[in-house]
């Protein structure tokens, strides 16, 4: 969580200093619920991770080169510097580039479990991270229906950050509780306090166990509250000051700390030690990313990535 908040910190202040193209979009606020589905994953799985999910990408095995490769367009990262820099992954590994458009990911974690029961793969789980505006659309609704159908081992993790964009939930949906939508699947549904690691850790495992032993897709619906714009383009006016003073509104890396100094696993040395090594670690790979070069469009050829020398896996092979 520590990791990827600081990652992120310094991506917005390239971003903020012309250094990054495209759009910088922070999960400040939600490492908590997404580094508990990163963890709950094993190798074999698959992980559909979205724009805020740069925590879970470290839990589930990302490097933080892949990271700043990306976000600074070196052809020696995974996508060869040609696609948005929230748009990487490595399928081979389970890791899913993100489609944009919302709630489309899930089908595509759907037709991969069914590959994998096709090709007599079991005990394989897949995971998609969705937010509340997501639900609104048809992709989640024909997915989880399917998903639902087929018993599939898919865990549905909805991040209900209140808003969809701008769009509060009173103008989203109409139900009490996002949660409820699973009962009209057929599926299990989950909630829980999307500031609360612990919590977090413990609901996201159980779902994620609970597909795993069979039992069909999981839902689960954590609430906590966007602590950054949409995007580094939008300063976020729109967030009532009502949510702010809310539990919802709370820092789940603050909340984390302090649950680690009541119990005694850490003391506040140790805490801005592992503040200084993430530093480190992002100022290293900060570099290296900004010493490496990026596509000539005169020289590439623009093939897809599985393709001859392209290959994935093997960045930067001639």
């Amino acid at each position: 969580m520590l990791l990827a908040r600081v990652a992120e910190e310094k991506i917005a202040s390239l971003f903020r200093g012309g250094r990054i193209t495209g759009g910088v979009f922070l999960g400040k606020g939600q490492e908590a619920i997404s580094v508990a589905t990163g963890i709950a994953l094993k190798e074999g799985d698959i992980f559909a991770p979205l724009i805020r999910d740069q925590a879970g990408r470290l839990a589930f095995g990302e490097s933080l080169l892949d990271f700043t490769l990306t976000y600074l367009g070196a052809r020696s990262g995974p996508m060869r510097g040609r696609d948005g820099n929230v748009h990487r992954g490595r399928p081979r590994d389970g890791l899913l580039p993100m489609i944009s458009h919302l709630g489309a990911m899930v089908s595509v974690v759907n037709g991969m479990l069914l590959a994998h029961r096709f090709q007599g793969k079991t005990g394989t789980v897949g995971a998609a991270s969705l937010g509340d505006g997501a639900t609104s659309t048809g992709a989640f609704h024909e997915s989880l229906n399917q998903a639902a159908v087929e018993k599939l081992p898919l865990v549905l993790v909805v991040t209900n950050n209140q808003y969809a964009y701008s769009t509060p939930n009173d103008r989203q949906f109409a139900c009490a509780d996002l949660v409820d939508k699973a009962i009209g699947y057929g599926v299990n549904g989950h909630s829980v306090d999307g500031t609360d690691l612990a919590a977090c850790l413990q609901v996201i495992g159980d779902a994620v166990r609970t597909a795993r032993e069979g039992n069909g897709p999981q839902l689960v619906v954590a609430s906590n509250l966007r602590l950054a714009g949409h995007g580094e383009h939008d300063d976020s006016h729109y967030i009532s000051s009502h949510f702010k003073k809310l539990p919802l509104g709370r820092d789940c890396i603050e909340v984390a700390q302090s649950h680690l100094l009541r119990n005694g696993w850490a003391d506040a040395p140790s805490l801005e030690v592992w503040a200084r090594e993430c530093a480190v670690q992002v100022d290293e790979a900060v570099a290296f990313a900004l010493r490496e070069p990026a596509p000539d469009p005169a020289l590439e050829e623009w093939c897809a990535l599985s393709h001859r020398h392209l290959a994935e896996g093997n960045p930067g092979k001639p």
